[in-house]
Protein backbone atom coordinates (compact mmCIF):
# COMPACT_ATOMS: atom_id res chain seq x y z
CA UNK A 1 0.00 0.00 0.00
CA UNK A 2 2.86 2.41 0.56
CA UNK A 3 4.50 2.18 -2.46
CA UNK A 4 1.12 2.59 -4.56
CA UNK A 5 0.50 5.79 -2.20
CA UNK A 6 4.19 6.70 -3.35
CA UNK A 7 3.53 6.00 -7.17
CA UNK A 8 0.34 8.34 -6.82
CA UNK A 9 1.92 11.12 -4.65
CA UNK A 10 5.13 10.96 -7.14
CA UNK A 11 2.78 11.35 -10.37
CA UNK A 12 0.56 14.06 -8.85
CA UNK A 13 3.15 16.07 -7.43
CA UNK A 14 5.53 16.21 -10.80
CA UNK A 15 2.03 17.17 -12.34
CA UNK A 16 0.81 19.76 -10.17
CA UNK A 17 4.67 21.62 -10.62
CA UNK A 18 3.91 21.00 -14.09
CA UNK A 19 1.16 23.69 -13.81
CA UNK A 20 2.88 26.00 -12.88
CA UNK A 21 5.39 25.95 -15.28
CA UNK A 22 3.93 24.96 -18.29
CA UNK A 23 1.61 28.48 -17.94
CA UNK A 24 4.60 30.49 -17.71
CA UNK A 25 5.53 28.33 -21.24
CA UNK A 26 2.43 29.22 -22.74
CA UNK A 27 2.19 32.87 -21.92
CA UNK A 28 5.67 33.56 -23.14
CA UNK A 29 5.02 34.38 -26.74
CA UNK A 30 1.70 36.74 -25.50
CA UNK A 31 3.90 38.53 -22.74
CA UNK A 32 7.13 39.33 -24.59
CA UNK A 33 5.24 41.07 -26.52
CA UNK A 34 3.79 43.33 -24.39
CA UNK A 35 4.70 46.88 -23.40
CA UNK A 36 7.14 47.25 -20.56
CA UNK A 37 4.70 48.97 -18.76
CA UNK A 38 1.90 46.40 -19.46
CA UNK A 39 4.15 43.30 -18.29
CA UNK A 40 5.40 45.15 -15.03
CA UNK A 41 1.38 45.09 -14.64
CA UNK A 42 0.81 41.63 -15.77
CA UNK A 43 3.68 40.25 -13.62
CA UNK A 44 1.82 40.95 -10.49
CA UNK A 45 -0.43 37.90 -10.87
CA UNK A 46 2.27 35.62 -9.74
CA UNK A 47 1.78 37.09 -6.29
CA UNK A 48 1.71 34.06 -3.99
CA UNK A 49 3.29 31.68 -6.56
CA UNK A 50 6.53 31.00 -4.22
CA UNK A 51 3.78 28.53 -2.73
CA UNK A 52 4.58 26.33 -5.29
CA UNK A 53 7.77 25.65 -3.72
CA UNK A 54 5.49 23.61 -1.15
CA UNK A 55 4.89 21.51 -4.40
CA UNK A 56 8.21 21.54 -5.85
CA UNK A 57 9.90 20.07 -2.43
CA UNK A 58 7.15 17.30 -2.66
CA UNK A 59 8.12 16.15 -6.16
CA UNK A 60 11.37 15.76 -5.68
CA UNK A 61 11.27 13.99 -2.28
CA UNK A 62 8.21 11.63 -3.91
CA UNK A 63 10.62 11.53 -6.24
CA UNK A 64 13.62 10.13 -4.52
CA UNK A 65 11.54 8.43 -2.94
CA UNK A 66 9.86 6.22 -5.03
CA UNK A 67 13.55 5.87 -6.75
CA UNK A 68 14.75 4.57 -3.30
CA UNK A 69 12.52 2.26 -2.75
CA UNK A 70 12.36 0.64 -6.18
CA UNK A 71 16.22 0.31 -6.14
CA UNK A 72 16.34 -2.79 -7.09
CA UNK A 73 14.41 -2.85 -10.41
CA UNK A 74 16.87 -1.30 -12.68
CA UNK A 75 14.77 0.30 -15.94
CA UNK A 76 12.17 1.89 -13.00
CA UNK A 77 14.87 3.24 -10.66
CA UNK A 78 16.94 4.87 -13.97
CA UNK A 79 13.18 6.48 -15.08
CA UNK A 80 13.22 8.07 -11.13
CA UNK A 81 16.41 9.32 -11.48
CA UNK A 82 15.56 11.09 -14.36
CA UNK A 83 12.62 12.56 -13.42
CA UNK A 84 14.60 13.44 -9.91
CA UNK A 85 17.29 14.63 -12.26
CA UNK A 86 15.64 17.16 -13.77
CA UNK A 87 13.86 18.08 -11.04
CA UNK A 88 16.96 19.20 -9.70
CA UNK A 89 17.91 21.10 -12.53
CA UNK A 90 15.23 23.15 -12.71
CA UNK A 91 16.24 24.23 -8.88
CA UNK A 92 19.23 25.09 -10.52
CA UNK A 93 17.67 26.96 -13.30
CA UNK A 94 15.43 28.74 -11.27
CA UNK A 95 18.10 29.52 -8.49
CA UNK A 96 20.76 30.73 -10.76
CA UNK A 97 18.22 32.45 -13.88
CA UNK A 98 15.13 33.35 -12.19
CA UNK A 99 15.38 34.69 -8.87
CA UNK A 100 18.10 37.06 -9.56
CA UNK A 101 15.15 38.81 -11.92
CA UNK A 102 13.01 38.48 -8.50
CA UNK A 103 15.82 40.28 -6.77
CA UNK A 104 16.50 42.95 -9.54
CA UNK A 105 13.28 43.73 -10.34
CA UNK A 106 11.87 43.54 -6.35
CA UNK A 107 9.60 40.46 -7.22
CA UNK A 108 8.63 42.42 -10.47
CA UNK A 109 7.02 45.69 -8.02
CA UNK A 110 10.08 48.15 -10.17
CA UNK A 111 11.41 47.46 -13.68
CA UNK A 112 14.62 46.22 -13.81
CA UNK A 113 17.51 48.09 -15.34
CA UNK A 114 17.87 46.50 -18.52
CA UNK A 115 14.44 45.64 -18.43
CA UNK A 116 14.84 43.34 -21.78
CA UNK A 117 17.46 41.49 -20.98
CA UNK A 118 15.80 40.84 -17.48
CA UNK A 119 12.27 39.87 -18.94
CA UNK A 120 14.06 37.29 -21.68
CA UNK A 121 16.10 35.74 -18.65
CA UNK A 122 13.53 35.61 -16.15
CA UNK A 123 10.58 33.82 -19.61
CA UNK A 124 13.22 31.91 -20.88
CA UNK A 125 14.64 30.17 -17.68
CA UNK A 126 11.00 29.18 -16.59
CA UNK A 127 10.36 27.97 -20.29
CA UNK A 128 13.35 25.75 -19.45
CA UNK A 129 11.89 24.43 -16.33
CA UNK A 130 8.58 23.90 -17.81
CA UNK A 131 10.78 21.53 -20.49
CA UNK A 132 12.48 19.83 -17.69
CA UNK A 133 9.19 19.22 -15.66
CA UNK A 134 7.64 17.73 -18.75
CA UNK A 135 10.57 15.27 -19.53
CA UNK A 136 10.37 14.59 -15.17
CA UNK A 137 6.86 13.53 -15.48
CA UNK A 138 7.13 11.25 -18.67
CA UNK A 139 9.85 10.19 -16.80
CA UNK A 140 8.15 9.04 -13.57
CA UNK A 141 5.13 8.05 -15.25
CA UNK A 142 6.87 5.87 -17.29
CA UNK A 143 8.52 4.36 -14.30
CA UNK A 144 5.66 3.97 -12.83
CA UNK A 145 3.76 2.18 -15.76
CA UNK A 146 6.63 0.09 -16.04
CA UNK A 147 6.62 -0.96 -12.24
CA UNK A 148 2.91 -1.18 -12.37
CA UNK A 149 3.46 -3.96 -15.25
CA UNK A 150 5.75 -6.07 -13.14
CA UNK A 151 4.55 -9.12 -11.28
CA UNK A 152 5.22 -8.41 -8.09
CA UNK A 153 7.51 -10.54 -5.61
CA UNK A 154 5.76 -12.49 -2.95
CA UNK A 155 7.75 -13.49 0.30
CA UNK A 156 8.29 -16.95 0.70
CA UNK A 157 7.40 -16.76 4.46
CA UNK A 158 4.38 -18.27 5.58
CA UNK A 159 2.22 -15.17 7.27
CA UNK A 160 1.92 -14.35 11.05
Amino acid sequence: MVLVCVRVLAIVSVALYLVPAGAHLFELPTKMALSPPDYMIVQGIYKGWALFGIVVFAAMAMTLLYAILRRRERSVFVLSLIALFCLVVTQIVFWAFTYPMNVASSNWTVTPERFETARRQWEYSHSASAVLTLVALIAIASAVAADAGRPQQRSSAPPG
